[in-house]
């Protein structure tokens, strides 16, 4: 459990170092997010960028317990 936490906090700081960088590759902007914009109001759900993301923390936790 300690060593995951570890890899999790790693990850988390290593994906905030690297945002600026992140941000140019339009993840959170992929087809399949629903974004209703208004006058005054912006409605965004991120429903394929939750799938990838899901995918890949599954893909990199299998990675680690094996």
């Amino acid at each position: 459990m300690s060593r995951l936490l570890i890899v999790l906090g790693l990850a988390i700081a290593a994906a905030g170092l690297l945002w600026p960088w992140l941000m140019r590759l339009h993840i959170g902007r992929l087809p399949g997010d629903i974004v209703i914009q208004r006058p005054g109001f912006t409605f965004y759900m991120p429903v394929m960028t939750g799938i990838l993301l899901s995918v890949v923390l599954s893909l990199i936790l299998w990675l680690v317990r094996r």
